[in-house]
């Protein structure tokens, strides 16, 4: 239900610039609260990263897949009166993933703990089993541990975070410092494919198991939460949450870059657009990679904001397609992983600059769910880890070295796409950086390899009392779940400061 628009009118102006999940969740939260919201997004669509491709089957995704910590935007929802599965066509998947290596092992990590064991156990042998089953309580006990002092709070204090380890001490090996999330896994499973593919969910957050922390082994909880996945692509999640600011009052304004933030007397108060005008606001939400302000792509006032992201390390990037093909007869489902031929080859390829000769490929596949026999081709993405523009500069001949790459490996899996990818087709390292500037074609914002790296990320307060920062490049982190989180704790900042009363 719209609010009174007489009531809108005496409130406070609020510009997001962004219309990334954090921007659009900001939006939503503070419109639904009577504020005065203007979105501006230089872009033609909501989401930011969660994007799609056009074909003639429908839109390919070629952002996030699936939903995980659902019961966040759950709230989010209902905070606004609303009930998400009156909005979202959502679908819980029994298979978090199906995991495949060259010499012909399949894998399927269920959902369901006792399910997940017993397959483990089947494939791998019991050992592995009882393994598992360990592995998957202690990360379970470090996911409880670290969620409210870390990820529900702004500022992350080492007092709290001291109190709940002390209430669970046996993860606390996962927290010697140097422990790397590799040897942590090595110590925890002797079959190679398991370290492998829990090795992996540290790309989930930008990092290489080399080099994560053995802390990031938590982030592999967020699937085995619940995996959804969302009629239309996650990009209809976007839409939705669009549609429900705009029907409180929020003004879209895309197609229009934000060219600089004006501040006067310690705040900012002015939003300048590439077509010459100008916004009055009382406050800014930020909705893009931080280092955007550091800078100065938003001018020089803002210079200062999340200034050591200038030059510290980015997160990974990636190589993505997205494209139709003629349906393939491969029991593929819509999470599928293709493991490399060594484990953590792809790291140490992407450490040195290069794109990896032997990745770890992944497939969505958006169609297999779908209930329309009669159509002949399915959409496609596929993701290869790849180093940011920090590691590696463009080249002429990234193209077809991706090309030649994907499509060989898949063949080893007796996969053939029988499809002539274009450069429409791909998404490379520059071009993320073109899409999202400053970033380096990092998709995740900083680097999240180091103990410290947690408290090292921007946080979504600044320097100045009415600039408040949101995104995937702020804490708590990287992925849907945690750009819905920064933007929850930056509304809440924005009220308890009092910079809207």
């Amino acid at each position: 239900m719209a609010k009174d628009i007489s009531i809108l009118d005496k409130r406070k102006k609020i510009a997001v610039v962004g219309a990334g999940i954090g921007g659009l969740v900001s939006a939503l939260k503070l419109s639904n609260d009577g504020y005065q919201v203007k979105v501006f997004e230089s872009s033609n669509y909501p989401g930011g990263k969660i994007r799609t491709l056009d074909c003639s089957s429908g839109p390919v995704n070629i952002g996030p897949t699936v939903l995980t910590m659902l019961s966040i935007f759950q709230n989010l929802f209902e905070e606004v009166g609303e009930n998400i599965f009156e909005h979202l066509e959502l679908k819980e998947q029994e298979i978090l993933a199906r995991h495949w290596w060259s010499d012909g092992t399949e894998f399927d990590l269920l959902a369901n703990k006792d399910d997940a064991f017993n397959e483990v156990r089947r494939i791998f042998g019991s050992n592995a089993g009882e393994q598992f089953i360990r592995f998957f309580n202690s990360t379970e006990k470090m996911f409880d541990c670290f969620e409210k002092p870390i990820m529900k709070s702004s500022s992350p204090a080492a007092l709290e975070i001291l109190k709940e380890i002390c209430k669970n001490p046996k993860i606390i090996t996962a927290l010697i410092p140097f422990l790397t999330l590799d040897k942590y896994l090595e110590s925890k499973f002797s079959e190679p494919k398991l370290q492998q593919l829990f090795g992996r969910y540290s790309t989930y957050v930008g990092g290489s198991p080399l080099f994560s922390p053995a802390l990031m082994a938590l982030v592999w909880q967020a699937e085995a939460r619940g995996v959804w996945t969302v009629k239309g692509g996650i990009s209809a999640v976007a839409k939705a949450i669009e549609k429900l600011a705009i029907d409180r009052g929020v003004e879209f304004v895309y197609g229009r870059k934000v060219v600089e933030i004006k501040k006067t007397n310690f705040l900012v108060n002015e939003l300048c657009l590439d077509d010459g005008t100008c916004h009055a606001a009382d406050a800014v939400i930020f909705n893009g990679d931080p280092r955007a302000l550091a800078v100065g792509l938003l001018g020089n006032d803002l210079k200062n904001i999340a200034d050591k992201t200038r030059n510290s390390n980015r997160s990974l990037s990636a190589n993505v397609w997205g494209f139709e093909a003629n349906t393939i007869n491969k029991n593929l489902v819509h999470h599928n992983v293709f493991f490399s031929e060594e484990v953590n080859s792809e790291f140490y390829a992407i450490e040195k600059g290069q794109i990896p000769s032997d990745p770890t490929l992944y497939i969505c596949a958006q169609d297999r769910e779908e209930t329309d026999k009669k159509q002949k081709t399915e959409r496609f993405e596929i993701i290869l880890n790849a180093p940011p523009l920090s590691k590696r500069k463009p080249n002429k001949k990234d193209f077809e070295i991706c090309k030649s790459v994907t499509l060989e490996r898949f063949k080893n899996f007796g996969l053939n796409f029988q499809v002539d990818l274009e450069r429409r087709n791909l998404t490379t390292p520059k071009d993320f950086n073109d899409l999202f500037p400053a970033t380096e074609g990092s998709l995740y914002g900083q680097s999240p390899h180091g103990m410290m790296a947690t408290f090292q990320r921007p946080k979504c307060v600044t320097s100045i009392a009415n600039l408040f920062l949101v995104g995937g490049g702020v804490h708590p982190g990287a992925g849907v779940p945690m750009a819905t989180l920064s933007a929850l704790l930056a509304v809440e900042e924005m009220k308890t400061s009092r910079i809207l009363i």
